[in-house]
This record gives structure tokens, sequence and C-alpha cells, in this order.
């Protein structure tokens, strides 16, 4: 029985070596066939093998290529930084690793006012009012060095930077607007 060749091609190898990684991490066993299948799929933005195959049947004479996939997120990090965050949205303690850090200051820049003008006083309070660990202006001065928050030259006011998320802050977002429970 002959087999039909389905390509395979991906602009960006790390991509696709990380959302490996992340989706095997994942795996309680070592995957079968069809799963290593799946997985593969999935790493180039693919739902399973059967979309990878029937967009290979559709356009035989064309090369899949997901240069426009989103990197994968990465489920480990989100799920650290979750465990930070109470069920109520406050963060509880301050992340040790750097990468959970900026996923955390993701998720207070999402509890922030869009499009409003903050006094030094008023947005230390807004703070005090997300987290329980007591370091307000750690949190002000880390939103600011992250470029999340933008603040006059005399440091006096301060304003959330409107911009999209990263894959991994939009999951941490989506977390808490959920209301995920502290693991």
């Amino acid at each position: 029985m002959s087999r039909t060749a389905i390509p395979f091609q991906t602009s960006d190898i790390s991509g696709l070596a990380r959302s490996l990684r992340a989706q095997l991490a994942n795996h309680d066993a070592v995957p079968g066939h069809v799963e290593l299948l799946n997985m593969l799929a999935r790493s180039i933005g693919c739902r399973n093998f059967q979309q990878l195959r029937a967009q290979a049947d559709a356009a035989p004479t064309t090369v899949i290529v997901a240069a426009e996939a989103s990197p994968p997120v990465d489920l480990r990090a989100v799920e650290r930084t979750g465990r930070c965050f109470a069920r109520d949205g406050r963060l509880m303690r301050w992340p040790a690793k750097r990468g959970d850090q900026v996923l955390a200051l993701w998720g207070l820049w999402s509890q922030l006012p869009p499009r409003q003008m903050f006094t030094e006083r008023e947005i230390s309070e807004v703070l005090r009012g997300l987290h329980d660990f007591g370091d307000h202006a750690l949190l002000r001065r880390e939103l600011y060095e992250a470029r999340l928050v933008t603040r006059t030259l005399d440091g006096r006011d301060y304003q959330r930077i409107e911009r999209p998320p990263t894959v991994d802050a939009a999951a941490v977002i989506a977390q808490l607007k959920v209301g995920q429970p502290a693991r």
C-alpha cells in the first residue's frame, strides 16, 4: 500500500521545538504514532493531523507553511504565574523568575483602567488594591520598566500603555478574567 506524502514545513524551527517540548512535557507517557503526528501538526498551527492532511489534499501543489501561526503558549510559565494570583485577581506573591514576573505585570496591567491618567499617589493606591505583599513601589517601577505604563518626566503622572499582550500574557489575563482558583 503506497502512502501519500504530506508536506511539512515551518518558518520557525525554534517555535516548533518549543511547542513540541511543551506538548511532550504535558504528556504522561511516550506518545504513540498518531499522537506524535497530532503534536507535529499542532506545532505549526493546525488543530490536528487530520486538518494538516486535509490542507495538503486540498492544495497538493503547495507546501504548508505556518508563518502566520502564533507562537505556542508556555503552559508551565502561565501555570506558575497563575499560582501567584488569588481567585479575585490579587497578586499574592512576587514570582521568583523574571519571565513569570513579566507575566504577573501583564496580569496587573489588565486590571488597570485604560486611558486614565493617575497621579503617583493614585496609581499607588490602585496597586495596593491589586496585591497582598506590600510593595506597590516595586510594582509601579516594574510596570514602567516593562513599558506597560508611561509616566511624565517628573514621575507625577502615570497612564497604562495600550498594546497587545504576548500569547503567554494573554493566557494569564484570560485566567484572571475567568477567576481561576489559586493553585
